[in-house]
């Protein structure tokens, strides 16, 4: 593992301003990781988003889930996003934020208020659906940031603002490439203000 500095409550506090500033309706793809196996991490320029594997290349499909009765794996949570803010505060450098396990780093507002269920995002060619399952902390996360950074994430702000991160499914094949504009799509799923 990398080493890095785990920060405190207030410094983790400290920079929720900027995190509450992330864009919401046109964000920026900042970083595209795929996971080729168990705690191994590729970070890549660009990838391929396709309705069977994911991310091509990422074995999300192979891993078994903690979250089914049967430990088959969730096609709703074939990607996993996070907001780039919150992890360049965790991580504190760029080189650390695949820690996360994460396969998208977006700075976009992903918080329950601006991308409910059902909200649909466009990114390169492709589109994804973001999906109601809950993405939290686990312990490797919290082994990687600290337990303050678990419960910063875990917080009930934590969790409104989805610093965590949030799940996807994808709904139409296509490349993503590192700094495409990731748009909030309007969507019979879910209503507009």
């Amino acid at each position: 593992m990398l080493n890095m500095q785990l920060l405190s409550v207030a410094e983790l506090n400290a920079g929720m301003d900027h995190i509450r500033q992330s864009p919401k309706n046109n964000g920026v793809l900042k970083m595209i990781v795929r996971r080729p196996g168990i705690d191994k991490r590729e970070v890549v320029d660009e990838g391929e988003l396709n309705t069977v594997e994911g991310l091509a290349g990422d074995t999300w499909k192979a891993r078994e889930s903690g979250h089914t009765s049967d430990g088959a794996v969730n096609t709703d949570n074939q990607i996993t996003i996070m907001n780039a803010r919150t992890i360049a505060l965790l991580a504190q450098d760029e080189e650390h934020w695949s820690l996360a396990g994460d396969q998208l780093y977006i700075d976009m507002d992903l918080s329950t208020d601006n991308l409910p269920p059902g909200t649909r995002l466009a990114l390169g060619s492709a589109v994804i659906e973001v999906s109601a399952a809950p993405h939290t902390g686990c312990k490797k996360f919290s082994s990687r940031f600290g337990v303050e950074a678990m419960k910063f994430v875990n917080s009930p702000e934590g969790k409104q603002l989805h610093l965590r991160g949030i799940n996807a499914k994808v709904i139409q094949a296509g490349a993503i490439r590192v700094g495409d504009v990731v748009e909030k799509m309007k969507s019979f799923n879910y209503i507009t203000g």
